[in-house]
């Protein structure tokens, strides 16, 4: 099968959809599929990557990188051109079986528009809870501080106008993807008729593979003498809510927990003000703001802590949990549609309301329980299922069932076209059957 992947944002930006996309195409690779990705030029920008050069470079084989505008949102992403020229050459070269597209926007159009040209089915991964995500755009900026004309133009956009958008985006579809069980029952709670499947992000082998003498010089170099490690992995971004993170490290501390430390993995545009807040809550020494870390680095860090701190209520699946699990870290986590799918509470984690006191109390808990060990390891068990190699056969079952589909729909249109015209069999293309409805 040739499969055409579409993606607002791609590497160098570091996220959650870049991942899955890379992790998806990877692994469809791997059954013998022909995967493109077509993601946004980001110009001269090389970024932070995960990879070493020869394995990067092996990677842009499969990608087809699009014409974007000038301007950018605060936290770096981009905003690719519609039915960009290399796209539309790409699909004037071969034929696509199938296009996959992760964002409703942008490339999303783009996908529409290639399924009214070429006629392929559109498989569309809702990954993201837009509404939580408003405030990168101009318009729904500092609503607490907006006039009563505005606070209603951006409530209207929030309740009524994104809805009412994904609802009409989603019934041009083929098939509609959600990474966590909560997340479906949130996408057909907004009405949304086309069918809808559960996909989760793999994970790689290398997460079930971790070298313990390297997450032992880990535990070493930041512990220094303390008890516990901590981590967390996030973009810094207000939606990830680390001030709250940073405020349950002040609770334990004032509570005289045995010394310990908190690595903030990742970066992003708050980073400097969440520096200055953990310093005005006297958390120099408690917590350290690590920046990104290669993800071939990243599961050593992973397996050196004691638990996996999490406080986002933005996630529809919360990869990095489903990391930290896979290598053997217990989560505690704010209880939160996607985080609830991959947390169970007090086997392989605890989920706490957004609240101080009862997040500290399932820390102490899961610090000090008498199964903590029995918790790691039912940690790993608890995502052994989530293998990329699993979920690609998953997705090509899928796109196989919409090409069927299709295949389905078009002889029915050619039995139309045979009684209308009085003809045994039609003698239309295939395409223009499609065309014809």
């Amino acid at each position: 099968m040739k499969i055409a992947m579409l993606t607002n944002n791609y590497r160098p930006f570091v996220g959650g959809v870049p991942v899955s996309v890379e992790r998806q195409a990877g692994a469809l690779r791997a059954l013998g599929h022909e995967v493109t990705v077509f993601a946004p030029d980001y110009g001269e920008e090389k970024g932070e990557t995960e990879d070493p050069g020869d394995a990067l470079e092996a990677q842009e084989e499969h990608v087809i990188r699009c014409g974007c505008f000038k301007r950018r949102m605060k936290n770096g992403m981009v905003y690719p051109k519609v039915a960009a020229r290399q796209v539309r050459e790409a699909f004037e070269r071969e034929s696509f079986d199938c296009v996959h597209v992760h964002q409703p926007v942008f490339m999303g159009n783009t996908a529409l528009w290639l399924k009214r040209r070429y006629q392929v089915p559109v498989v569309y991964t809702w990954h993201t809870k837009y509404q939580d995500y408003l405030h990168y755009f101009p318009l729904f900026r500092r609503e607490e501080q907006a006039g009563p004309i505005r606070r209603l133009l951006i409530r209207a956009g929030r309740d009524l106008i994104l809805p009412a958008y994904m609802r009409w985006f989603t019934g041009k579809c083929d098939l509609v993807l959600a990474p966590s069980e909560g997340m479906k029952r949130q996408i057909l709670e907004t009405g949304v008729r086309t069918p809808v499947e559960v996909l989760p992000t793999g994970l790689g082998e290398e997460f079930f593979e971790t070298d313990e003498r390297r997450a032992e010089k880990i535990r070493e170099k930041y512990l220094q003498g303390r008890r516990y490690l901590f981590c967390t992995v996030s973009r810094l971004e207000r939606e990830k809510n680390i001030p709250f993170l940073l405020e349950g490290m002040r609770r334990l501390k004032e509570e005289d927990m045995e010394p310990f430390r908190l690595l903030v993995i990742g970066k992003g545009t708050q980073r400097a003000s969440l520096e200055e807040l953990a310093r005005k809550m006297g958390l120099e020494d408690e917590v350290t703001f690590t920046g990104n870390i290669p993800n071939q680095e990243l599961k050593h860090y992973l397996a050196a802590s004691d638990l996996f701190l999490f406080a986002s209520r933005s996630e529809t699946q919360g990869i990095v949990i489903q990391e930290a699990l896979a290598c053997g870290c217990p989560v505690v986590a704010v209880r939160a549609t996607g985080v609830e799918d991959a947390v169970e509470d007090g086997r392989n984690g605890y989920l706490a309301p957004e609240d101080v006191d009862a997040w500290c109390l399932k820390v102490w808990k899961a610090l000090e329980g008498p199964a903590v060990k029995e918790m790691r390891a039912r940690a790993r068990a608890s995502v052994r299922g989530c293998r990329s190699v699993l979920l690609a056969m998953r997705a090509e079952r899928m796109y196989e069932g919409c090409l069927e589909k299709r295949r389905k729909e078009a002889a029915g249109c050619a039995d139309r076209y045979a009684y209308e015209h009085g003809e045994e069999s039609s003698p239309v293309s295939f395409p223009h059957l499609f065309k014809s409805t």
